[in-house]
């Protein structure tokens, strides 16, 4: 759902927190983002969700990284996000236009990936060829699990970024 900034600010908590739930699906996040209202601009929507996010821990990362569809897997992507289809789409194109044979690299390598951490595959995937995603998943392979929650809640950060800039800056009411 696509609101104006002032919309935003005007929700009640529980849909403020529904809302913000769209944009990541950590509970923690999400409660602080709704208590953190009135923002006055995107800027410091965009400020106050790094700054809340700093704070979460590895169960708020481990959290957020359940609500992703693993990459590659549009099937997925289609059925978990049919209720933030607006903030989410296009995240994964590249995935879609990919080959059978990248595809099923990228599958494979994610199960493997999957089985080592404990949790699937985060990248921001946005603008990125299935083949530069299957790169990065093959090198990140190689890191030990600590190294993938930092490394996967920083790309969860940036996708948190894009869906509230496309949430909020299309400045539709709901």
């Amino acid at each position: 759902m696509t609101l104006s900034l002032s919309a935003l600010n005007n929700l009640s908590t529980p849909e403020a927190e529904n809302w913000f739930s769209q944009c990541c699906a950590s509970e923690s996040w999400f409660k602080a983002m709704a208590a953190g209202r009135p923002f006055s601009s995107i800027d410091a929507v965009k400020s106050y969700s790094e700054k809340v996010w700093q704070d979460c821990n590895t169960s708020d990362f481990l959290q957020a990284f359940e609500a992703h569809p693993m990459i590659g897997d549009v099937n997925s992507l289609r059925a978990k996000y049919a209720s933030t289809k607006s903030m989410a789409s296009n995240e994964q194109q590249g995935a879609s236009e990919a080959d059978e044979r990248v595809l099923e690299s990228l599958a494979g390598a994610n199960k493997t990936y999957l089985e080592k951490n404990g949790f699937i595959f985060i990248i921001c995937a946005s603008g990125l060829s299935a083949q530069t995603m299957l790169d990065a998943l093959t090198i990140r392979l190689q890191n030990d699990t600590a190294t993938e929650v930092n490394l996967a809640a920083a790309e969860q950060i940036k996708i948190t970024l894009l869906r509230i800039s496309k949430g909020l800056e299309q400045g539709i009411t709901k």
